[in-house]
């Protein structure tokens, strides 16, 4: 939001404000920093989805220095964040879902926590995976040994590189059900 205020020249407070409008009317929703028992400086500030990956793709601005798989990346990911929270709130109410960022620049996706579930979760706008795709999970599962981790692609192969599991993304969101 600081980055945001700074680059409007409005105060973080006022984008905070209309943030909060557009989180009330639906058309956005934040997800929280996953803090339990972290052993690494975490950032401190949420992330922001749009409610639909077409509003974001349709809002977006683009330019001749914006990468297409660019685009693409954060929209697949807000497309799983949305089937994340609608698989949550029906089969899964206990758990909640959050983001690890560590101040190093280290990154999962998601991360799922509750009772009987913990899963970091990585989405690549792939088909291959390549080494430093995994970087994230790994550094997780250095901290979190006990938590399954997932990297979502676009690819069309199952795979299990170093204890993570490497899914298709359409397969990924099908298992969901």
């Amino acid at each position: 939001m600081a980055n945001v205020a700074r680059e409007c020249g409005i105060e973080r407070k006022t984008i905070e404000g209309y943030l909060s409008i557009l989180e009330d009317l639906l058309l956005t929703f934040r997800i929280p920093v996953f803090t339990r028992k972290a052993k690494r400086a975490t950032v401190s500030h949420p992330k922001i989805y749009f409610f639909d990956t077409g509003l974001y793709n349709a809002l977006r601005p683009k330019g001749p220095l914006d990468r297409p798989e660019e685009i693409g990346g954060a929209a697949l990911e807000g497309l799983v964040a949305q089937h994340l929270l609608a698989w949550i709130d029906l089969r899964r109410p206990d758990a909640g879902l959050h983001y690890l960022r560590t101040r190093a620049g280290n990154e999962v996706d998601f991360v799922l926590y509750g009772k009987n579930i913990f899963r970091a979760i990585e989405v690549k706008n792939a088909a291959i995976v390549h080494p430093p795709d995994l970087r994230g999970l790994k550094t997780f599962g250095e901290d979190y040994p006990q938590a399954e981790r997932i990297l979502v692609y676009r690819g069309t192969e199952r795979l299990l590189v170093d204890g993570i599991r490497v899914v298709p993304c359409e397969e990924f969101l099908q298992e969901l059900k």
